[in-house]
């Protein structure tokens, strides 16, 4: 659908479209990349927002699709989005089999403000499979800025070939919760996340922000609803195929 000399045009004053040179390409899964852009004009992300990622084709047609930011903020004008490959997706299909170091991508952002988390009070995160992209961001944010007993991750997945981050992620404020096959010595039972699962996790002052797909959401607010956490401490983004 793209032609790639169409992607990346200079951006005008005032637009808020700007171009993102990717300098560097990371499969995470077999089916999850993470792009490292560098902006035109950089721009300090709060953890939990997204890009919009545009691309244009010979005719004119575009196709646009919105994706978390993974890194923590900082000031270098670089950006991560990780993308799970959709087969019939128009986007994600580009930035998996044709995107290369050096091609230049139209992005909007950084956008969003209820999902984020400016670094000074605690959360728990808890996310499931692609929806640890935007959580990520946070605990990195967290690990970096040397206030890791603010933040605790639970993440569901269905198992070790399907984790993102997974050389990154292992540390005392980590759960990983496998549902479906658990890799050697794995202490927790392999199944969906439970009421104990959060318990152990939540601190009565926490502002709880769950990311994944709409039933994995509503199941996880339901147990923090039972837990006693109120529901103007839970903040939710639901997944779905960003395509």
């Amino acid at each position: 659908m793209t032609d790639p000399s169409r992607v990346g045009a200079p951006s005008a004053p005032g637009d808020p479209w700007q171009s993102a040179r990717v300098v560097a390409l990371v499969d995470e899964t077999p089916r999850a990349r993470t792009l490292r852009l560098a902006l035109e004009r950089p721009v300090r992300h709060v953890a939990g927002q997204h890009y919009v990622v545009r691309l244009t084709a010979p005719d004119g047609y575009t196709a646009s699709r919105s994706y978390s930011v993974a890194s923590a903020p900082d000031d270098t004008g670089v950006i991560e989005l990780t993308v799970e490959r959709l087969d019939d997706g128009e986007v994600s299909t580009y930035l998996h089999d044709v995107a290369e170091v050096g091609d230049e991508l139209d992005v909007r952002g950084p956008i969003g403000g209820w999902f984020t988390w400016r670094g000074d009070a605690p959360a728990l995160l808890v996310g499931g499979g692609s929806g640890l992209v935007p959580l990520m961001s946070i605990l990195r944010q967290a690990r970096a800025t040397a206030a890791p007993s603010l933040v605790r991750l639970i993440v569901s997945v269905r198992s070790p070939a399907m984790l993102y981050y997974r050389d990154e992620l292992p540390g005392p404020d980590v759960v990983v919760a496998y549902t479906r096959e658990a890799p050697p010595g794995t202490e927790r039972p392999i199944g969906r996340l439970t009421r104990d699962d959060l318990a152990a996790q939540l601190f009565p002052d926490d502002t709880v922000f769950v990311c994944g797909a709409p039933a994995f959401c509503d199941t996880v607010t339901d147990l923090l609803v039972d837990l006693g956490v109120m529901p103007g401490r839970i903040r939710v983004e639901r997944f779905g195929p960003s395509a």
